[in-house]
């Protein structure tokens, strides 16, 4: 009975042990950077939705190298992944990080600040404001969504105020840009290269996925593109999907909103309900889109009962 026992206990450890070192190789992210222009680097997403099997690396982050180091645009979802993108950009940046910028709130782009947490972190003033008070909601969900990805994450709030312009680090020139409409008032943030013209977009731009709208102001955020079209990037960093040249994404991103705004106020002025909504037809050039469907009625959730309220003054 003893050996039974004994043995018993050793299989349970050497399960025990099996399963920490898959959790643990399942925790690497497998971060590439890519140079897309002179110490300009992106690491690539993809146009999935947040799981457990990605840990929450659907969105494309990046850092631009200059003198006294890599400037960070998104650190990420997770203190993980936060920790390997700080080390990514150390490599390619001799090993100094001069500062990390978040694009906005949502936790996919935030929430990997702490592993940066001895380095000035900006963020538009509205973005710091929805941290401080919404912060320990998004970290709860997301530990949900992603489980053991997110062991040791913590919100760690902006120490800096980002100010719109254009900036001096090391040589490089970075133009500030303060957005809305995707994540709420004001609180949407792009950083444009100005010398390789190169625009990390945040999620003012998606390329082949549904834009996400569950903070959205859909007026505010065409708005936004129309001032991001006025730069003539040559290159967009879209928050999610592949890197585009020129103004293709925007393009697309500015579709997708102009259709689903039509839809939704069409729908509403004939009294359409809301399970209707959600089952509404797709268009064909939106069919290869990742998340379409789910994003559809993301948006019918969040945005159409407003909707039906306006149709109700127009009528």
């Amino acid at each position: 009975m003893r050996h039974a026992y004994r043995r018993g206990v050793a299989s349970t450890l050497a399960l025990l042990l099996m399963t920490f070192a898959e959790v643990t190789a399942a925790a690497d992210y497998e971060l590439l950077a890519e140079e897309v222009a002179e110490g300009v680097w992106v690491v690539p997403g993809t146009t999935e939705g947040f799981s457990r099997d990605n840990g929450g690396h659907m969105l494309n982050t990046g850092f631009v190298v200059t003198d006294e180091g890599a400037v960070i645009v998104d650190p990420g979802p997770t203190l993980r992944y936060g920790e390997q993108l700080r080390a990514l950009a150390e490599s390619k940046a001799g090993g100094a990080i001069a500062r990390v910028y978040l694009t906005h709130h949502h936790p996919d782009h935030a929430l990997g600040a702490l592993a940066f947490g001895d380095v000035p972190v900006h963020a538009l003033p509205a973005t710091i404001a929805v941290l401080e008070r919404d912060g320990h909601k998004l970290l709860d969900n997301f530990y949900r969504l992603l489980g053991d990805w997110m062991r040791g994450t913590r919100v760690h709030l902006p120490t800096q105020s980002a100010e719109p312009g254009q900036v001096d680090i090391g040589g490089r020139r970075l133009q500030v840009l303060a957005l809305s409409g995707h994540s709420g008032a004001g609180a949407d943030l792009a950083i444009l290269d100005v010398d390789s013209r190169v625009l990390f977009a945040g999620d003012i731009v998606f390329n082949a996925r549904a834009p996400a709208t569950a903070d959205a102001d859909i007026g505010r955020w065409l708005t936004s593109l129309e001032a991001v079209a006025a730069l003539a990037p040559e290159q967009i960093v879209p928050g999610h999907g592949p890197l585009a040249a020129g103004l293709d994404a925007l393009k697309a991103t500015r579709d997708w909103l102009d259709w689903l705004d039509n839809t939704m106020r069409d729908g509403a002025s004939r009294g359409r309900s809301m399970g209707e909504m959600l089952n509404a037809p797709i268009p064909k050039r939106f069919a290869s889109w990742g998340q379409a469907r789910r994003e559809l009625q993301r948006s019918v959730n969040h945005l159409y009962s407003s909707y039906s309220t306006a149709a109700l003054d127009w009528n």
